[in-house]
């Protein structure tokens, strides 16, 4: 009985509270708990024939009541949830406390809609975005946004969105404190918040996953993307594929690529090079060649990555002359400063790359191409100096017994 009236006490407090995040958070809490010992109930009298398809439960009414008083009392769940939600103990993100700047501009904002009925400086709002610190700011922040597009709507007759450069700060100030669920929801077409969805927002989400190498982040991103209708651009490209490229995913490099070039997105240099390196790294020369026609068709001289791409897929086509032209081509439109990257990724291609791409080949395979570079490595080098093209490679690390071949 003790914990009864200690657990009435607490509500009737927080019921007091001026916060109408708390007073949202009992009401949550209130309804988890009378749903389930009600459920309880429920479930006790169908079994006992007392459950009707209507709302009513018919049978031993003083019973029923008992049970019903009883399951609440007794949920633990509505206990520990109240104390997680409220306890300054708790040390999570979810239940920290809203810092004081955000509290006071919070309170005034709420003031001038709810009790002047006049709309608040947007100076308010844009410090507010910049004040938030942590969860409960922000959760501050999208309470006064839906009461601000309430009121915009009901006092003002704007029916307008607020503009793209607010939504990208909310995303950021999201993003900034960890709240990653409430940034989502700016992407979304249809929102409470007053919103206007852009890729600008996106990107700041996928900055997030990419800093974390979280895959299953960026999946998510891409379908609200999707589902919201949002623009692709080349910037997405670029955060996407860097993405897959760190987190070594090739199959979802390719999914997001034909995406990208089915909307008609142009896409970088840094973009194709990406998409490029890791189709040689793979071995997957199919893929690589298609992509070098979609290059093609918007540069005309390769980059540096994109052209040792190339000679690699042609040493595995078992083509060293034409790798070596093309090594010899680079040599000649790469700018003088960046002609010691090529020797250091030509030395990378000898002594790097055949042992990344045979073992990533079927076990049926590594063999066969690996006795392939081991020949076809060899011969493009010594084709180059009668291109006119004398380089300095170290083949120790391809020709030695425990190289290539282990």
């Amino acid at each position: 009985m003790q914990r009864v009236l200690k657990a009435r006490q607490l509500v009737r407090v927080l019921r007091n509270s001026s916060s109408p995040i708390l007073l949202n958070e009992v009401s949550r809490i209130q309804s988890h708990c009378t749903y389930e010992a009600t459920e309880s109930c429920l479930n006790s009298s169908s079994r006992r024939g007392y459950f009707t398809s209507g709302t009513a439960i018919c049978g031993n009414y003083m019973q029923t009541k008992h049970n019903i008083q009883r399951n609440v009392c007794q949920c633990e769940k509505c206990s520990m949830m109240l104390k997680a939600s409220f306890s300054t103990e708790a040390g999570t993100v979810e239940s920290s406390v809203a810092t004081e700047s955000v509290k006071e501009l919070y309170d005034k904002m709420l003031k001038s809609v709810m009790e002047q009925r006049s709309a608040p400086p947007n100076a308010w709002l844009w410090s507010l975005i910049k004040s938030c610190a942590n969860r409960e700011d922000v959760n501050l922040l999208h309470d006064i946004l839906q009461r601000l597009r309430i009121f915009r709507l009901s006092n003002l007759r704007i029916h307008e969105n607020f503009n793209c450069a607010l939504c990208q700060d909310i995303t950021k100030a999201c993003v900034r404190v960890g709240a990653i669920d409430l940034g989502k929801k700016v992407l979304w077409k249809h929102n409470v918040y007053g919103l206007t969805p852009n890729i600008g927002s996106a990107h700041h989400l996928l900055l997030f996953a990419k800093q974390h190498n979280d895959v299953k982040l960026l999946v998510e991103i891409m379908k609200l993307v999707k589902k919201n209708d949002l623009n692709l651009q080349p910037g997405t490209a670029e955060i996407v594929f860097s993405i897959c490229s760190q987190t070594d995913n090739w199959d979802l490099m390719c999914k997001y690529g034909k995406r990208f070039v089915k909307a008609g997105v142009k896409l970088r240099k840094t973009s194709l090079d990406s998409w490029m390196e890791f189709a040689s790294k793979i071995g997957d020369v199919d893929a690589l060649w298609k992509i070098e026609k979609i290059r093609s068709e918007s540069m005309k001289e390769h980059t540096l990555a994109s052209g040792l791409s190339c000679a690699k897929a042609l040493l595995i086509d078992h083509k060293p002359g034409d790798a070596a032209a093309i090594i010899q081509s680079l040599n000649q439109t790469i700018p003088d400063s960046r002609r010691q990257n090529l020797m250091i990724e030509l030395q990378k291609l000898v002594a790097d790359w055949p042992l990344e791409v045979i073992k990533r080949q079927k076990d049926e395979k590594r063999r066969e191409l690996a006795a392939t570079l081991q020949h076809d490595i060899p011969a493009m080098l010594s084709a180059l100096p009668n291109m006119g093209l004398n380089l300095d490679i170290n083949l120790e690390d391809l020709t030695r017994k425990e190289g290539v071949l282990s």
